[in-house]
């Protein structure tokens, strides 16, 4: 299966620019939001608000990168 997925890869280097453009690894990009793994908050019960606050932030972040602003607001429930 990997070698499948990887001869198809190297037969069109387009393929991977198109991965990369519509999935990434999010932890990295929110660790760097963060500031590396530094939380600004202390406690556990501080520390979930704010890492869901991060979490909620990309995905909004992608989604408009994905689907724009008007594409967003028209699947958010009224």
């Amino acid at each position: 299966m990997v070698d499948a997925m990887r001869d198809r890869m190297s037969r069109d280097p387009a393929l991977m620019a198109l991965r990369r453009s519509t999935a990434e690894h999010p932890f990295g990009t929110i660790k760097a939001w963060m500031g590396a793994t530094h939380f600004r908050m202390r406690r556990l019960k501080h520390v979930r608000t704010e890492m869901a606050f991060h979490v909620l932030a990309y995905n909004m972040k992608r989604m408009i990168a994905l689907i724009g602003v008007r594409g967003l607001l028209a699947a958010i429930p009224a």
